[in-house]
């Protein structure tokens, strides 16, 4: 059944494609080559060049960077980045511990929260390119403090890494439409969603973005073969890791087609990943391939001016080191559909996804009290599996700042979502002696959010 769904959603995707353009009103004259800090500038061979790609979900939607230091020459020489995210969510399970679970981007409950704040620059000059984005927030302390490489060896410390968002050094070649080769910490590949809320069409991200990595410590070399394909070949250290969990290295393809401004097409791969601590025979595969698609466009309408859909499948599994793929393995997928009001300034996105994870090799753990519901049921041979369903209004003054409102449901087959009884002790407190008490763990959760970005 499950391979069925995400067949289903996949060829839906391919059939919808012969759409595109169909319905195009009028060109949007927006150009975006500045938003895909990727790009190289050096000629009219830019790749993507004059394509407005501020509509895709997982991309910055700026169009105008006020942050720029040019050279005498106008040539761009710096370009500066804040970014803060604050929001207040509502879990109306009510944890007492105002703890939300199972989630890397809301951490917490029926409080007022910053969950980014971002400083950075960012140079593409003379052919060198630097990047140094600098992050604070409560989604440090659900993702980056969960590494636990660095407490492999020596010399490293995650308190000297955490507060890179990301930071590369690299240079560019002249050569097709351009040859870039970087090294340091970078965003994720994998998965549609970006790290960053601010670029999706959603606050919550789908879950088969949030259980896949958001950032990696390695090199890559990127190639423009075409103004209209890019490839990316990457080294590792792992999944979602400053440092290896063994000795060897993971490996990493990613492709992107534009064959227009209104369509993407993405595939990305993760070979030879070993992730699991002190069992290299363990070796991690992940593929996730989308499409997202803009099939309406009419910019200066004060009705409808714009509207896409976005299909993102994964697939996974370990094998190895007496791990079977058969028991190990994460099959997922999200289909988004976004409309767009009064010339961009609201919109409205609708997304259905579901995820099964056997082994929960991918799975947030839903409390720090080992002696849960979730663990017993894994232990006596149950698979993950959640569906989740949302509902996003956005209101965009301008392209620098958004507010949103979201509804959320989630559920499971077994029990995982944080219950009023909370998930961290008796009291709620983290250093309260636990002794027999086991956290209250639920099959569902639903939860108002509302945020505000602010980009520039």
């Amino acid at each position: 059944m499950k391979s069925k769904i995400f067949q289903a959603a996949f060829f839906l995707g391919l059939s919808t494609l012969s759409f595109i353009n169909a319905q195009e009103i009028k060109k949007d004259s927006v150009t975006a080559h500045a938003i895909d800090s990727l790009v190289a500038k050096t000629d009219s061979k830019i790749p993507f060049d004059g394509y407005d790609l501020t509509w895709i979900n997982g991309q910055n939607r700026q169009t105008d960077f006020p942050l720029t230091l040019k050279d005498k020459n106008g040539e761009t020489i710096l370009t500066g980045v804040t970014y803060v995210d604050a929001y207040y969510n509502y879990d109306f399970n009510r944890p007492k511990d105002n703890t939300h679970t199972i989630s890397a981007a809301i951490g917490r409950s029926n409080e007022v929260t910053i969950n980014m704040a971002s400083i950075g620059l960012e140079t593409n000059y003379k052919n060198v390119i630097g990047r140094l984005w600098l992050q604070f927030g409560q989604m440090g302390s659900i993702v980056q403090d969960l590494d636990g490489t660095v407490n492999h060896g020596k010399n490293t410390n995650g308190n000297n890494l955490k507060y890179i968002r990301e930071a590369a050094a690299g240079y560019h070649f002249n050569v097709m439409h351009g040859l870039n080769v970087e090294a340091g910490i970078f965003m994720s590949y994998i998965g549609l969603e970006s790290y960053v809320l601010g670029e999706n069409w959603n606050y919550q991200r789908s879950l088969v973005c949030d259980f896949t990595p958001f950032y990696f410590q390695g090199a890559r070399i990127q190639a423009y073969p075409s103004k209209k394909f890019k490839t990316e070949i990457w080294v590792l250290n792992g999944w979602q890791t400053y440092n290896s969990w063994n000795t060897g290295l993971g490996l990493g393809v990613s492709n992107y087609y534009r064959p227009n401004e209104n369509l993407q097409l993405v595939a990305n791969f993760y070979l030879n990943g070993q992730d699991t601590r002190n069992n290299p025979g363990v070796r991690r595969f992940h593929h996730d391939h989308s499409i997202v698609a803009r099939y309406y466009k009419n910019k200066d309408s004060n009705g409808l001016s714009q509207a896409a859909f976005s299909i993102n499948n994964h697939y996974g599994f370990q094998s190895g080191g007496g791990v079977k793929a058969k028991d190990n393995y994460m099959i997922g997928t999200s289909v988004a559909n976004r409309l767009w009001f009064h010339q961009n300034k609201i919109a409205l996105t609708l997304r259905a996804d579901a995820v099964s994870n056997p082994g929960a090799y991918l799975a947030f753990t839903p409390s720090p009290v080992v002696n849960n519901d979730f663990n017993d049921a894994i232990a006596a041979g149950e698979t993950l599996k959640m569906f989740q369903g949302t509902a996003t209004v956005d209101i965009m003054p301008n392209q620098f700042v958004t507010f949103r409102l979201e509804y959320g449901f989630r559920k499971s087959n077994i029990p995982y979502f944080a219950g009023r009884e909370g998930t961290t002790s008796p009291d709620g407190w983290i250093d309260t002696p636990v002794e027999s008490w086991r956290p209250d763990l639920r099959k569902s959760d639903s939860r108002f959010t509302l945020a505000v970005m602010f980009r520039l």
